[in-house]
């Protein structure tokens, strides 16, 4: 049997980098995955890997910051399945590097509304569907940049900080409950965003997001969880999770 066999996963920012190796991982594993994000392109190529290899997914195209339509989601979740066993909170804007003074207020706004308050939305719609999962998971993937806190990064720290509080909350309100809520920093990855963030920087030294998602497959398959702790995903290294700074 699978280790995710007959679960119901939404992947969040599933038209590449971690969020789609991840949802093709869980799909690999037995998931039925829920893939969500703007790009049609990459969900439409995400459904191809998943299916020509065996798995199931629902494509559902839309920006994270569309809040009715999350909610929609959560009750189409509701009306097909009943339950959600794996929510993972991955889609993510950096923002761009500038000095807190030169950012655009739009832009601050949005880095928020993503990263942050996106995923409020999905926890407020689809707290009741992983309650009605027998050991659901609520994975958020973070940043190091939420402690480090370097210059230039000020919006993608602090929504980072944010939802990291957010994700540490929600897993001391759900502690009676089945849902194991935990915090994912996958450290340096090649993705877009990285490139982006570190325009000098050789890709090929990275770890590819297929390393991360495996990591993930481990978190969302275990029978028992620390939750609301950080973990740590270094190259070829098994999870350890760490007490919140």
């Amino acid at each position: 049997m699978k280790r995710l066999e007959n679960r119901i996963a939404v992947v969040t920012g599933a038209s590449r980098g971690i969020g789609y190796a991840a949802a093709l991982a869980f799909a690999r594993a037995g998931a039925h995955v829920i893939a969500v994000a703007r790009t049609v392109g990459g969900l439409e190529e995400l459904d191809d890997e998943i299916r020509a290899a065996g798995g199931g997914t629902t494509l559902v195209p839309m920006d994270v910051t569309d809040f009715d339509a999350i909610d929609r989601l959560g009750a189409e979740i509701d009306r097909r399945w009943g339950r959600l066993d794996i929510f993972l909170a991955n889609a993510g804007m950096l923002g761009g590097l500038s000095p807190l003074g030169h950012y655009e207020p739009k832009t601050f706004q949005r880095v928020f509304d993503i990263n942050v308050t996106a995923n409020w939305r999905f926890v407020r719609s689809f707290d009741p569907l992983l309650r009605a999962a027998p050991a659901a998971r609520a994975i958020f993937m973070s940043s190091g940049a939420a402690h480090s806190c370097r210059p230039f990064w000020g919006p993608y720290s602090a929504s980072k900080a944010a939802l990291e509080a957010l994700a540490r909350t929600y897993a001391g309100e759900s502690a009676r409950t089945g849902i194991g809520v935990v915090i994912v920093n996958p450290g340096a990855t090649r993705t877009a965003m990285r490139a982006q963030a570190m325009p000098g920087e050789d890709p090929a030294t990275l770890p590819d997001p297929a390393q991360v998602a495996d990591e993930l497959v481990e978190l969302a398959a275990r029978e028992t969880l620390d939750s609301g702790l950080i973990y740590d995903v270094p190259l070829r290294r098994f999870l350890t999770p760490r007490k919140p700074a």
